[in-house]
């Protein structure tokens, strides 16, 4: 039985779309490599990604994806729109790619030359086999399109935020002086399955304040002591689409200092959502965000973003890819309606207190929404 992530009208429509966009680009025809843009237009989503996909699009006609002929059970339930071919472990996709792109007649061929399923080995070997087609760069077009949600899009972006809330207050409730990181990774693991929610891009991202600094680690062997400060950060995921939130949780007591900067992240992240309309500059937002910081004698403070977007994420990230579309001092990004975004109010190493939180939030007709629900006051355990 076929897994029904969309229907076919959905599918059609992002197909359109990259059309679209080749034709603007004079392009007829792209080799898709990315996980996340091959999930976008055909819905397939298991482990399988750690080995090259090749999703061959053509301006007219039959989609066609390569992959590893041991992969073609899982194709055949999950993808309805492509003609599926595989490869055996001793042939290369790329042989496979050039043969299937022969019969297309296509002068000049669009690659994901960024994407992280394209290496460069197979790149070398499509650019050298297709002799009589010119090769263009086609990076990043199929994740901007992405960035802006359809409303059934929208419906897993919720489901996964519902998913976010209980992880995070199963994370919450496990805290304890004497209790076992792994322990507040188990409580968070069970109660995303329970809610619904399966495997995530990456996370959940457990740790105490001695290991802040490793942004990309996450429970390790220890125990929880009186007075760490416990770093959560973690996104459900519903049908490849992540809502994530974080929280900072002290061990026994809440500093007075950390209170001080929970207000100011509180107000920071209250300007950001009010920052968010269709039509502003990311950098319009960020500095939203910034002013508080200031304001609030955080003149010296700067961060890389206060958010970025989300949707869409394959292992091993959630952020849609091997980039991040950040929320920047610098970004000329415009604000759309449909895109939904990570708002981290980040305040630590500040000098005057630590603190921080983030939450989901999703622009729609009617404003900017935050979907995540936990509440981010400080809280003891």
């Amino acid at each position: 039985m076929q897994q029904v992530i969309f229907e076919a009208a959905e599918y059609d429509a992002r197909l359109r779309k990259v059309r679209e966009a080749m034709t603007a680009r004079e392009i007829d025809l792209c080799l898709v490599s990315s996980p996340e843009n091959i999930f976008y237009l055909t819905g397939l989503d298991h482990w399988g990604y750690f080995a090259p996909h090749l999703l061959i699009v053509p301006l007219t006609g039959e989609l066609t994806l390569i992959t590893r002929a041991m992969e073609g059970v899982t194709i055949r339930n999950q993808v309805g729109n492509a003609r599926f071919v595989g490869h055996s472990d001793s042939e290369s996709i790329a042989d496979k790619a050039l043969a299937c792109i022969a019969g297309h007649g296509a002068r000049r061929v669009g690659l994901e030359c960024w994407s992280a399923g394209l290496p460069d080995g197979i790149g070398q070997a499509l650019r050298g086999g297709m002799r009589h087609a010119t090769c263009v760069d086609f990076s990043w077009v199929i994740d901007d399109i992405r960035l802006v949600k359809s409303d059934a899009e929208l419906v897993y972006m919720r489901s996964a935020a519902r998913v976010s809330d209980a992880m995070m207050s199963a994370s919450i409730d496990a805290i304890r002086e004497g209790v076992p990181e792994r322990h507040v990774a188990a409580r968070c693991s069970a109660a995303m399955i329970e809610a619904g929610g399966t495997y995530p891009g990456f996370g959940p991202f457990i740790r105490p304040g001695s290991r802040l600094g490793e942004e990309h680690t996450t429970w390790g062997s220890g125990g929880l002591v009186h007075g760490d400060t416990v770093f959560l950060e973690m996104s459900g995921c519903v049908n490849r689409y992540h809502a994530p939130m974080g929280r900072l949780v002290h061990v026994g007591a809440v500093p007075h200092s950390a209170r001080t900067m929970a207000a100011v992240c509180q107000d920071a992240f209250a300007a950001v959502v009010e920052a968010l309309r269709p039509g502003v500059l990311a950098r319009d937002v960020y500095a939203a965000w910034q002013r508080v910081a200031d304001r609030a004698g955080l003149e010296h403070y700067r961060r890389h973003h206060c958010g970025y977007l989300v949707g869409i994420g394959c292992a091993p990230s959630w952020t849609g890819g091997n980039r991040v579309v950040g929320l920047r001092h610098d970004s000329e990004r415009v604000i759309e309606q449909g895109m939904t975004f990570h708002i981290l109010s980040w305040l630590m190493g500040t000098g005057k207190g630590d603190y921080f939180m983030s939450n989901t939030v999703l622009l729609s007709a009617a404003g900017a929404e935050v979907l995540s629900t936990v509440p981010s006051d400080p809280v003891a355990r």
